[in-house]
């Protein structure tokens, strides 16, 4: 511990806070636990369909909600910690995110499942920005890219850990649809307090109001590059919904793969490939780690179709992992190649631009597959689903290539 000032946005008497780095590690804790928090509710789909007796196109509604709430939450508060300062924003959003998790705990239908979702869905989308923002601010100086490998790494790992740990305590512990909710209350409550001793990099000006004004805040000197890394973004953000929306529903219908756990941890592993090969990769240039993240993705999908065709698990798995590997550092590329163009106080408006872009390709495709399910059949859907992913990811490839 040190003893720094403390942001204008709190007080301007010192305050005892974090050192950088100890602070650095915690908003990487606090990435990875909101990225774990969001993906949690998904392998306990089918047991609120179970239990609450809703259909196929209720569930894509209760993932409707979810979307709209953080996007409309990125367009508008996602960028408000350039302006309010980071502490402030990023514990208000641990405090909602709590709330929706108690929701969640509480649920005793699908009205309780809505609720949870969108109060989920603002949290997000307000603490995304803010803490990618922070991740750059602390990272090492002189030049350092960790902040911008952890905001990839913690997020995707976020995403398997959510997953792997819902699918075991699904499948062994007892109140599956509670104990994880408890879990997440407490881990909130433990980073609400670190909160409080994070130094605050982003000092308190003028100009609230206009900052949530709906838009998506890309600084003039980040343009071009924003557009060009667009594609690999959306690609690879299409294969996530790919996997989180239907992925599950294969393993069971598809598959007959009724061990929750198993289900939790195939999903847990596409994004823990992610989290790996981007670690691996790190050094590499990140135009050239997009490319080489996309060649591994298309690879991935190609199994993952080849496998619904087949019907083979074992293809099936291996086609995650390898999609999930190429997942990350694809992203990753894209996310290094425009995020270090912002000026310090404008970085969370340009974060928050960035999965603006991510969750559409996240979800309009995923929203348009669960519409679809009910006519074309599970099988079908994800096959098309898979197919639009591989000429989206191959189309990025040569778009990519004729601009060298």
């Amino acid at each position: 511990m040190t003893t720094l000032t403390a942001g204008a946005s709190f007080s301007s008497e010192r305050t005892r806070v974090l050192a950088r780095p100890a602070a650095f590690w915690g908003v990487v804790a606090a990435t990875a636990t909101l990225l774990a928090a969001s993906s949690a509710p998904s392998p306990l789909y089918a047991v609120y369909q179970a239990e609450y007796h809703f259909s196929a196109i209720t569930l894509t509604a209760v993932f409707a909600v979810y979307v709209l709430a953080l996007l409309a939450s990125l367009l508008t508060i996602g960028r408000i910690s350039d302006v309010l300062g980071r502490r402030p924003v990023l514990a208000a959003a641990l405090v909602l995110e709590a709330a929706a998790m108690g929701v969640f705990l509480d649920a005793r239908g699908v009205s309780w499942l809505y609720a949870a979702r969108t109060l989920q869905g603002i949290a997000t989308g307000a603490a995304v920005g803010v803490l990618g923002a922070y991740l750059l601010d602390l990272q090492p100086p002189g030049g350092s890219r960790l902040g911008s490998l952890m905001n990839s790494v913690a997020a995707t790992g976020g995403l398997g850990v959510g997953a792997v740990v819902t699918g075991v305590l699904v499948q062994f512990a007892p109140h599956p649809t509670r104990l994880i909710f408890v879990v997440f209350i407490a881990a909130f409550a433990l980073l609400l307090v670190l909160t409080a001793f994070l130094p605050e990099t982003a000092p308190r000006v003028p100009g609230a109001r206009p900052s949530i004004r709906p838009q998506i805040a890309v600084p003039t000197a980040a343009r071009r590059h924003f557009v060009k890394a667009a594609p690999t973004m959306i690609s690879t953000w299409m294969l996530g919904g790919l996997i989180f929306s239907v992925g599950g529903s294969v393993l069971v219908t598809l598959f007959g793969e009724t061990n929750h756990a198993i289900v939790g941890l195939v999903i847990g592993a596409f994004s823990g490939a992610g989290a790996i090969t981007s670690t691996l990769l790190r050094d590499v240039a990140p135009v050239r780690m997009a490319r080489i993240g996309t060649l591994i993705l298309v690879v991935g999908v190609a199994l993952f179709v080849g496998a619904l065709a087949t019907t083979s698990l074992a293809v099936f798995i291996v086609g995650a992992v390898l999609a999930g590997a190429g997942f990350g550092p694809a992203f990753l590329g894209a996310f290094r190649t425009v995020s270090q163009l912002a000026e310090p106080h404008a970085r969370a408006g340009l974060i928050s631009a960035i999965y603006v872009v991510s969750y559409l390709a996240f979800s309009i495709p995923a929203l348009t597959a669960g519409l679809v399910i009910g006519h074309a059949g599970l099988r079908a859907t994800a096959m098309v689903y898979g197919a639009v992913v591989g000429l989206v990811a191959v189309a990025t490839l040569g778009s990519s290539a004729k601009t060298d």
